[in-house]
C-alpha cells in the first residue's frame, strides 16, 4: 500500500517560490489501478515523481508498504525503488541498445547474472507482445511497440507497483486501447498495483478503480470512477468529465433544459423511450453520453423540455416518479 500524508512541494526560481504539490494526501490500495488526472500544470506529474522520490518532497510522507521513503538511506532508498517501475510519454529507451538489451539495463544494473538476466527479459517480451522484435532497436519500432519495451523494461526487476506517467499521450486511440488493455493484464495477472497519471478522462474510465482529480497543487476530490464520472463535485472534474457540448449547449428555441446525470442504473432500460411514450410529449436531446462501468451505467443527458408548460410539467412529473428506479440525479437549468 502507498499512503501519502499532506506532501508539498515548492521550487524555488528566480521569480520566486512556485509551489506545484500542497498539503496531497492519499492512499493507494494494494492491487488497485489508481487514476491521477488534471489539466496541464496542476501537478500531477510532480506528485508521481514524489512517490518514488525522483523530485524529493519539500515537506510531508510517503510511506510504502510502511517505509516512510524520506527517512530512508540512498542504499535503501535505491533498493526500495526496485519495487517501484514507471513507464513515460517518451517511453525513454536506449537508442544504441536493441529491444532484448533495453529490456536486460536494469536488471543489469541489479547485478543479475546475464544468462538469469536475458531468460527474464525474454519471458517479459512474450508478455506485452514482442518475442519476435529482440534484435530490432528503437528506431525500428512504432510508438505502441516502444512503450510495450518500456513496460517490460519497467517490470524486469519484478516491482509491486507501476507508475504512468502520461503513459498513452503520444499514442493514437487504436494504440492507446491496446497499451491500457496490457496494462490491465498486468494487473490483473501479475498482481501490480498501477498509478495511472493523464489529463485524459477516457484512459480513467477505461483502466482506473478509482481517481483523484488535482486542480492547482491540490486534490479537487477523489472516489470511484463511477462516482466522480456520474457526479463530479468540483468545478475541474466538471470541466474534465462534462464535455463542452454538455456544459455550454448550443442555444436552441425549445423549453428549459434538464441534465440527468445517470449514477449507475441497469445499462439496457430505455429511459428517454418510456418517458416519451407515457407523456405523449416531444423531449429534444441536446446531448448524450453514457457508459457502461461495473455492470452500471454512468454519464450525463441534457434534455430539452417541451416549450407548452403543462408539456413540461408532465415530463418533470415523470422524471421525479421514476428518480429512484432509474438512479437519476436531476439539475433544472434555464
Amino acid at each position: 500500500m502507498i499512503e501519502i500524508k499532506h506532501l508539498n512541494k515548492t521550487f524555488q526560481t528566480a521569480a520566486g517560490p512556485i509551489v506545484a504539490l500542497d498539503d496531497i494526501s492519499l492512499t493507494i490500495r494494494d492491487g488497485e489501478i489508481f487514476g491521477i488526472i488534471g489539466l496541464s500544470g496542476a501537478g500531477k506529474s510532480t506528485l508521481v515523481r514524489c512517490i518514488n522520490l525522483l523530485e524529493r518532497p519539500t515537506s510531508g510522507q510517503v510511506i510504502l508498504d510502511g517505509k516512510d521513503l524520506m527517512q530512508l538511506s540512498k542504499k535503501e532508498l535505491l533498493k526500495t525503488r526496485q519495487n517501484i517501475g514507471m513507464i513515460f510519454q517518451g517511453f525513454n529507451l536506449l537508442e544504441q541498445r536493441n529491444v532484448l538489451r533495453n529490456v536486460c539495463f536494469p536488471l543489469e544494473i541489479a547485478g543479475m547474472p546475464k544468462e538469469k538476466a536475458v531468460r527474464r527479459a525474454m519471458e517479459l517480451l512474450q508478455l506485452v507482445g514482442l518475442e519476435d522484435r529482440t534484435e530490432s532497436f528503437p528506431s525500428q519500432l512504432s510508438g505502441g511497440q516502444k512503450q510495450r519495451v518500456a513496460i517490460a523494461r519497467a517490470l524486469a526487476t519484478e516491482p509491486k507497483y507501476l507508475l504512468c506517467d502520461e503513459a498513452t499521450s503520444a499514442l493514437d486511440p487504436n494504440t492507446t486501447r491496446s497499451i491500457l488493455e496490457l496494462i490491465k493484464k498486468i494487473n490483473r495477472e501479475l498482481g501490480v498495483t498501477v498509478i495511472v497519471i493523464t489529463h485524459e478522462m477516457r484512459v480513467i474510465d477505461q483502466i482506473c478503480d478509482r481517481v483523484a482529480v488535482i486542480d492547482n497543487s491540490r486534490i479537487a476530490e477523489f472516489g470511484s470512477v463511477s462516482q466522480v464520472f456520474s457526479n463530479p463535485q468540483s468545478q475541474i472534474a466538471k470541466e474534465l468529465v462534462l464535455p463542452d457540448a454538455a456544459r455550454d449547449p448550443l442555444p436552441t428555441q425549445g423549453g428549459r433544459k434538464v441534465r440527468l446525470v445517470f449514477c449507475g442504473g441497469s445499462p439496457h432500460l430505455p429511459v428517454i423511450s418510456n418517458l416519451s411514450i407515457d407523456c405523449q410529449a416531444p423531449v429534444n436531446i441536446l446531448f448524450a453520453d453514457s457508459k457502461e462501468l461495473e455492470g452500471k451505467t454512468v454519464g450525463q443527458m441534457l434534455l430539452e423540455l417541451p416549450r407548452d408548460e403543462r408539456q413540461a410539467e408532465k415530463v418533470m412529473e415523470w422524471l421525479h416518479g421514476h428518480r429512484e428506479a432509474f438512479e437519476i440525479d436531476f439539475r433544472e437549468e434555464g
